[in-house]
């Protein structure tokens, strides 16, 4: 069985992915609503 060291490693490689997860994803949606905003005005 696992040792608490590598059980502390895999929880913050989990921590880490799950950070990475959020910030990614809050980042792809300011990007898509930029595009949007630049977009927007040329289908008028």
């Amino acid at each position: 069985m696992a040792d608490d060291k590598d059980i502390q490693g895999h929880a913050d490689t989990y921590a880490g992915l799950i950070s990475l997860l959020f910030w990614g994803g809050i980042g792809v949606a300011v990007i898509a609503a930029m595009v949007i905003w630049l977009i927007a005005p040329a289908a008028k």
